[in-house]
Order: structure tokens, then C-alpha cells, then sequence
């Protein structure tokens, strides 16, 4: 009912919620979390979810604060416990089933918070990791049927990565 992707910037935590999504033909909204959010305010957008039947990306969720975690935690129970329980409604509101509630988290990082366990219970975890692209690249070249498929993909390897470091990521025009 609800999904925890964590792992380190850049491996597609937000990108693989969002293609899920997609894929069932639901709607994502992502939410960049930070210290200012309070319960209020995670409420109010929960309110939106719960009537529309979207989904709900909460990127970066420890980084608010562990006392509005505790309080999140009720919130996300009572939504999950509503849906379960097969209710149309929640508390005054009406409530869509297909409404889903995802935090993509950063372990590790400072200013991050740990999260309670009450609230860590409520979410399915899944680690993340930085793709081998090196292997990617390999599996790309023998599909097309390149002989030294390895030994190329570690030269491609090499060169997109001195490109990504030494040339600009301003967009330059050509002219005719």
C-alpha cells in the first residue's frame, strides 16, 4: 500500500515511483519535502490524495523533522487502516482506494532524521543502488551483436564519463 525506495542521490527512487505509476495509468504528484513541512500541511496534501485516488511522492522525506514524523505517522495509519477496512470515506472526506503514499529517502546524508518506527512499519522498504553502467553498456553492445562487447563498453564507459566531467553543461548553439 505504501512504498519506502531509500538508497544515494541519483539511483531513480522519485523515477521508478513515478514510472510505476505511469504504468497503471495513475497519477504522481511529487512533493520535495524539508524542515518547514509540518502536519498541517503533509494533512492537508493527504486530503487532496485521499479524494482524488492519486499517488503521492514524498522525496527526501527524513529530512523533516522527527516530531512531525511521529504525528505523520497517525495520518499515514489511518488513511492505510480506511482502505484496508474497504470505507468510502475518511473521516468527512471521501476516500479513493487507489490512493498511494511513497517517501523516497537519503540514509546517511547530514540534517536527515531517522524515522520513527512507528512510521517505518507503515511503509514497504527498498534499497536502491547505483546501476553498473559499465555492465549496462556491455548488455547493450552484445544485443547488437559487437564481438568485444566488454572491452568497448569500458571504453565507452570512460569517454561519457571524461565528457560529463570536462565539458559544460551549458547548451551551446551552433551557428549555420
Amino acid at each position: 500500500m505504501s512504498g519506502a525506495p531509500s538508497g544515494p542521490a541519483g539511483t531513480g527512487k522519485t523515477e521508478t515511483t513515478k514510472d510505476l505509476g505511469r504504468s497503471l495509468g495513475i497519477m504522481v504528484y511529487v512533493f520535495n519535502c524539508s524542515e518547514q513541512m509540518d502536519y498541517k500541511s503533509i494533512g492537508n496534501i493527504y486530503k487532496g490524495l485521499t479524494q482524488t485516488g492519486v499517488w503521492g511522492c514524498f522525496d527526501e522525506f527524513n529530512r523533516i523533522s522527527v516530531e512531525v514524523l511521529s504525528v505523520v505517522a497517525v495520518q499515514v495509519k489511518a488513511i492505510q487502516d480506511a482502505i484496508r477496512n474497504k470505507k468510502k470515506r475518511y473521516k468527512v472526506i471521501e476516500l479513493k482506494p487507489s490512493v498511494g503514499i511513497f517517501i523516497t529517502l537519503n540514509p546517511g546524508y547530514a540534517g536527515r532524521a531517522e524515522l520513527p518506527e512507528n512510521l517505518k512499519a507503515l511503509f514497504r522498504p527498498c534499497a536502491m543502488v547505483i546501476p553498473d553502467f559499465e555492465l549496462i553498456c556491455e548488455i547493450m553492445l552484445v544485443a547488437e551483436g559487437f564481438l568485444d562487447a566488454r572491452l568497448l563498453a569500458r571504453k565507452f564507459i570512460s569517454l561519457y564519463t571524461l565528457c560529463r566531467e570536462l565539458l559544460s553543461k551549458q547548451v551551446l548553439y551552433c551557428r549555420d
